[in-house]
């Protein structure tokens, strides 16, 4: 691996590939080394900021739905034909209590 991006510089995840190069070159054991392999890989491809952002988008969508869900109640109770105060007059405790 050469280490250069398209523009002449360092790449994005040379600095990783090093640690795992180093670390690959200097163990007997090469599953001791999988946690910068890893790094290398996430670098390179992304796949658990995808899955993350997936995630977050999911719930994000969920909380939408709900919200809306709870606006038809809302909507529904209002169009079942009660009337809605808009609480411009503003009334005794007495009067919204007979009126009840």
């Amino acid at each position: 691996m050469s280490g250069f991006g398209y523009t002449g510089g360092r790449s994005r995840c040379f600095t990783y590939w090093q640690e795992f190069s180093r670390c690959y070159a200097q163990t007997d054991n090469p599953a001791a080394c999988r946690p910068q392999s890893e790094d290398y890989l996430e670098c390179l491809h992304g796949t658990k900021e995808v899955a993350r952002a997936k995630q977050v988008k999911a719930e994000l969508l969920r909380k939408a739905q709900a919200a809306v869900r709870e606006g038809q109640k809302a909507a529904d109770i209002s169009a079942d034909g009660g009337i809605v105060g808009l609480g411009l007059i503003k009334r005794s405790v007495e009067e919204a209590e007979t009126k009840k």
